[in-house]
């Protein structure tokens, strides 16, 4: 029976150092996780042992299980480096068509602009609209429109935010006339070809409270316009009853191509105080190339446009499991779902138990080196005690066959 004992103390030996070598093998692996092995004792059932004492027969690797605890998060400045802060898997489509997870956040973009991995799977995500809004929760990969150009997009409004001075004296009565320009401002407005149609605003007080607006584009000249009204109440805040007409534009390239533009004047104020312009937007835009990317905390990719616009490209999926011990690891840091994990738990980042992103940084190993070691020594420490044991035995069974 001693053979039998120190036999399976030397296998058991053998694969805690299998375990604890590839463990240290992985010191710096992006987003490994290690492993142990845990034993049970081993013993002879018996009818006649039952109630007594029974020695045992020996050890066994009952599993090597995983430790999935968060491995601490290293800067990298690389844009597409993701790491997890928190619980969760990333969800990666495998060439074969199957799915895998994985903690390692090295990423890439393919020629057709798909974010993939070191192995070419594709990080899967949920598709958003361009304000990062999720419109669907069928994860699908992620895919940035690098291919050519995002087209124009034609004005449709001009909003405008900015104070007319109270204290300006009606121009009628003024000698000599306040000059138009005093009042004025500019934006640049978009055809449907992305093409410049600068834009002119002037102001002219004609009343108590009330005020001309003249609008022109392509350089002409505000004061050929036809002007319309706009009044305040005596609080000097926008009055609600003005009806603002749509501001006419014509394509540089074919005056004939004409669009209507609406003209926001909601918060503009008339204040005792200095003309000024606090902003001034139009929702249009000329053909932008892709020129970047960004990733949020709540997986939100955001990609950046020549054309100075941000478009969302999707959101980063992420799953969990009710028993992540249950994951079968494939190589390449990644795992695969098997009976005992159970289905995948869907959600995005930020989102109940799901932990948050960190862009430009990758998640470290959570093998603990030093500790890595000091087991190396106890196992091998364990190798040759076994060894001794059979060493032992042999030596009290050569005492037995050489009694005479």
């Amino acid at each position: 029976m001693a053979f039998q004992q120190g036999l399976s103390g030397l296998n058991s030996a053998s694969r805690n150092l299998d375990v604890i070598g590839h463990n240290i093998a992985n010191a710096n692996t992006v987003g490994m996780k290690t492993s142990r092995a845990e034993f049970a004792e081993l013993y002879a059932s018996s009818i006649n042992s039952s109630g007594g004492i029974n020695a045992g027969i020996g050890v066994s690797v009952a599993t090597v299980s995983q430790m999935f605890t968060q491995g601490n998060i290293s800067v990298t400045g690389n844009e597409l480096d993701l790491a997890i802060n928190g619980a969760g898997f990333f969800e990666l489509g495998q060439r074969d068509g199957s799915m895998a997870y994985s903690r390692a956040g090295m990423f890439k973009l393919d020629a057709d602009g798909n974010i993939i991995n070191n192995e070419g799977a594709n990080l899967m995500g949920y598709p958003t609209d361009v304000d990062g809004n999720r419109t669907a929760f069928e994860s699908q990969p992620l895919r940035l429109p690098t291919g050519g150009p995002i087209p124009a997009r034609q004005t449709t409004a001009i909003t405008a935010e900015f104070n007319l001075d109270a204290r300006a004296g009606i121009a009628a009565a003024q000698v000599p006339p306040t000059p138009l320009a005093t009042y004025a401002t500019s934006i640049v407005a978009f055809d449907q070809q992305g093409l410049e149609i600068p834009v002119t605003l002037a102001f002219e007080k004609i009343g108590n409270n009330q005020w001309n607006v003249y609008a022109a584009a392509n350089g002409d000249d505000p004061a050929a316009a036809v002007p319309f009204q706009i009044n305040f109440l005596p609080d000097g805040s926008y009055d609600p009853a003005n009806v603002v007409p749509p501001l006419q534009l014509a394509s540089p390239n074919d005056p004939a191509q004409v669009f209507n533009v609406d003209l926001n004047f909601e918060d503009v104020t008339q204040f005792g105080t200095a003309f000024a312009v606090a902003d001034i937007d139009q929702d249009g835009y000329r053909p932008g190339e892709f020129t970047g990317l960004n990733i949020d905390e709540q997986g939100i990719v955001t990609a950046r446009y020549s054309n100075g616009e941000t478009h969302a490209a999707g959101q980063v999926a992420m799953v969990n499991f009710r028993n992540v011990q249950g994951l079968s690891p494939t190589g390449g840091g990644n795992w695969v779902r098997t009976a005992a994990s159970g289905e995948p738990v869907r959600g995005a980042p930020g989102e109940g138990n799901f932990g948050v992103l960190k862009s430009g940084a990758l998640e470290d190993s959570n093998v603990d080196l030093t500790a890595e070691l000091v087991n190396m020594m106890t196992a091998q420490r364990a190798y040759q005690a076994n060894a001794q044991t059979i060493k032992t035995q042999d030596q009290v069974l050569n005492t037995l066959l050489s009694m005479r």
